[in-house]
């Protein structure tokens, strides 16, 4: 029997290690972390993401335990709509996109992967001669080698050598909160170098994450930034910030990756993060996790090509890197002339433009 390595053991090397095993292969999975947890943050699946959990035999016990999205759209820092996306029409034409705790979703992708398989509290340190995983309970060794540990990826090393995440001038933060009133609805406020966005999850509670421009690495910046920067912002914003709780807020600086020139070398391959982190803003760093771990693991058992893998995914995910990227420029800008340019044009655009520039993302064959 076959066997993958697999080092990282969040959303992308779960996948992976399931995708591998429905293909026949033995797996290892090496995690960092003693444990295998994820923090409290919600996350968006789209329909592409769910074509990839269906052909993981996951896709509707997902879908059991997360809610569809039933509207979205960008206002302005004042609540006025810019751009209201026309969730029925993205329903019938690629399906309907679900949001859940991602707590809830990497316990469902732990459980479908067999106990034995992943060793957590196993720091990497780099894949040697042969491809041999060096971690710190020794070595390990297999037919295929998977890096799918992150944006700052030790595996990464052997294919590409050394390359440097960029920053993307823009801070984060994140935290799931109890509202005393229902929220309804989900979407984006952007103001000037600012936005704030929510989402109900399927208890009830509301996902809330902000972003605004600020130099990698600033201190502080907890849940009484937040209320300073969005406080007066439009309703429930300030409901769901007087909600929340300072412990929980996560607070993180966004960086994606420069153009990879390969994602394979030899028996060694990079999914997820490690080979195309990417910006929130387009929503699609796990469902993007998702395509790689079915596309890998039918190469690998087809013929065990990682140039035809690369062939598939890198052009794919590098065009979805730069389009998260250009998106995130024009969302944090902060000159008023062209914050009022932005939202003009925002304004102006038609509901079936939206929806066609959502095809190259959205439609994946599998």
């Amino acid at each position: 029997m076959p066997k993958a390595v697999i080092v990282g053991g969040g959303i992308g090397g779960l996948a992976t290690a399931i995708a591998f095993t429905r293909q026949g292969w033995e797996v290892e999975v090496l995690e960092r972390s003693a444990r295998i947890t994820e923090v409290g943050a919600g996350i968006s699946l789209w329909s592409n993401a769910l074509q990839a959990l269906d052909e993981l035999g996951l896709g509707d016990e997902i879908r059991g335990r997360a809610r569809e999205e039933s509207s979205a759209g960008i206002r302005n820092s004042k609540g006025r709509w810019l751009s209201r996306t026309d969730i029925e029409a993205v329903r019938a034409r690629y399906g309907s996109p679900i949001m859940m705790h991602r707590a809830d979703f990497l316990e469902i992708l732990r459980a479908a992967v067999p106990e034995y398989a992943v060793r957590t509290g196993i720091s990497v340190s780099g894949v040697q001669a042969d491809d041999i995983v060096a971690h710190s309970a020794g070595t390990s060794a297999g037919d295929l080698v998977v890096g799918a540990d992150g944006v700052r990826s030790v595996v990464r090393r052997a294919v590409c050598g050394e390359i440097e995440p960029r920053y993307s001038g823009y801070t984060a933060w994140r935290v799931v909160v109890a509202p005393t009133e229902p929220v309804g609805d989900m979407g984006e406020s952007w103001g000037r170098g600012e936005r704030f966005g929510y989402g109900t999850l399927p208890d009830g509670r509301v996902y809330c994450f902000a972003t605004a421009d600020m130099a990698a690495g600033t201190a502080g910046g907890g849940l009484s930034e937040m209320r300073a920067r969005f406080g007066s912002w439009h309703d429930p914003i300030p409901a769901l910030l007087s909600a929340a709780d300072d412990t929980a807020i996560l607070k993180h600086d966004l960086y994606d990756l420069p153009p990879l020139k390969t994602y394979a070398t030899g028996r060694i391959a990079l999914i997820g993060d490690a080979a195309h982190a990417m910006t929130p803003n387009l929503g699609q760093g796990a469902c993007q996790a998702l395509e790689d771990a079915v596309t890998l693991a039918r190469v690998a058992a087809e013929d065990g090509d990682l140039a035809r893998y690369d062939a598939q995914r890198r052009p794919r995910t590098q065009m979805i890197v730069k389009r998260s990227r250009v998106i995130g420029a024009v969302g944090q800008l902060s000159s008023p002339l062209a914050v009022l340019a932005r939202n003009a044009l925002l304004r102006l655009t038609p509901p079936s433009v939206q929806l066609k520039s959502l095809a190259p993302v959205l439609d994946w064959e599998g």
